[in-house]
């Protein structure tokens, strides 16, 4: 199963749609194997976005990121990765297609609701950022059966 990092930036948490957000992702099979609701420091921001640091808005991507508690995610899944992509639709909301996180409930090109891992990599280096091992938890949810074939059997 392959892991991967969410954060429900600042404008998902104080417009209340964490939780619509979440449910997309549970429905699709996914499941959250870490959580937590935080003040991003400036410091860890500056870490987690550093690849931008020369980039016109990174000032602007720092300051939002730490204007607002955020809830950051470990989910877990086959494909998480490219699941969760995909699902998030485009990085602006006016080019997001409908039925993506971001082409439903995008209202603001700056403010892009959702951030995920872009690559097994990207995950491994953002999920050690923002978890230690300890809070990243393996268990089996009851209904796996019916998401994943767990028998190791092709259909006939």
């Amino acid at each position: 199963m392959e892991q991967t990092l969410i954060i429900l930036k600042p404008d998902a948490v104080q417009r209340g749609i964490m939780g619509k957000i979440i449910s997309r992702f549970e429905d699709k099979g996914l499941k959250v194997v870490g959580a937590k609701f935080m003040q991003i420091s400036q410091e860890l921001a500056a870490t987690h976005y550093a690849d931008h640091k020369e980039r016109p808005f990174y000032a602007g991507l720092v300051s939002f990121m730490t204007s607002s508690p955020v809830l950051v995610l470990a989910l877990e899944g086959v494909g998480a990765i490219a699941i969760c992509r995909s699902m998030m639709g485009a990085t602006f909301g006016s080019q997001a297609a409908a039925g993506t996180i971001r082409g439903d409930f995008g209202v603001s090109n700056s403010f892009n609701l959702i951030h995920g891992s872009d690559s097994p990599e990207a995950a491994a280096k953002e999920l050690g950022l923002f978890f230690s091992d300890s809070e990243v938890l393996a268990w089996n949810r009851a209904n796996e059966g019916w998401v994943y074939d767990l028998s190791g059997d092709e259909p006939e």
